[in-house]
């Protein structure tokens, strides 16, 4: 028998190249889904290519979505990314990061492809732990859109069963999601955090992002391999 289909939703960050991994060590035969949504961070987008090939997914679909056109993040719109906040900052409120209903459109648009391939997985690497305050990163959430999946297809009005929504890393904190990516083969070096990078790829060391993957990498005990232009202080150097 050939081994189920996953449709993957492939960012470039650390957290959606671990879930991806996660899948491949499940058995799954797995399919990524990268959105260019007119994302301040594109370079995103690239990273998600160079992960794809090297966790060797079946097929990986780019699709362009311009959420410029709505706005009200500092992601898609002439709106200032936070910068040098607190782990008590990040922890409360939601951000100007957050893109308006991105995971409900995100995950509607694998769903469709899922349904097209005969996939009866998604999988995301959303996380409520170590994340900047977004709704639609809480187990809720991805509870009520998994019960609106069940219904929403074909195969599951026709009775050949719904669609499942797996989150494999919403429960751990994010120097645990470096260590299973570790485990798991993912080059975190390909990857691509930052919300606001410098033209030439380089994170900025400042963002709730990076923020957040450097304290993740220090409590790890490990060293974050992808080029900083100001790294923060959980490293320890503060140089330029």
């Amino acid at each position: 028998m050939s081994p189920p289909r996953a449709v993957i939703l492939l960012s470039g960050g650390l957290d959606s190249a671990t879930a991806l991994g996660v899948a491949r060590a499940a058995g799954f035969d797995t399919y990524a889904l990268t959105l260019r949504y007119g994302q301040r961070h594109a370079v995103e987008v690239d990273a998600a290519r160079r992960v794809a090939r090297q966790m060797g997914v079946t097929d990986q679909v780019e699709l362009a979505l311009d959420l410029r056109a709505i706005g009200g993040s500092a992601l898609t719109a002439d709106i200032p990314v936070p910068r040098h906040r607190s782990d008590a900052d990040i922890g409360h409120g939601i951000p100007s990061t957050y893109v308006p209903a991105r995971n409900t459109i995100f995950l509607s648009l694998a769903l469709g492809w899922a349904e097209v391939l005969g996939a009866r997985d998604i999988v995301l690497g959303v996380n409520a732990l170590d994340y900047s305050g977004y709704p639609d990163c809480r187990p809720e959430y991805i509870a009520a859109f998994g019960r609106m999946a069940a219904l929403a297809t074909r195969a599951a009005v026709e009775g050949e069963g719904g669609v499942r929504i797996h989150t494999p890393l919403i429960a751990l904190t994010k120097a645990q999601i470096i260590r299973r990516g570790l485990e798991l083969g993912v080059d975190f070096s390909l990857t691509s955090s930052c919300y606001d990078p410098a033209a030439d790829g380089a994170a900025c060391g400042a963002c709730d992002a990076c923020h957040l993957r450097l304290k993740g990498f220090a409590e790890a005990g490990l060293t974050d391999p992808i080029r900083y232009a100001r790294r923060h202080e959980w490293q320890g150097d503060m140089t330029a």
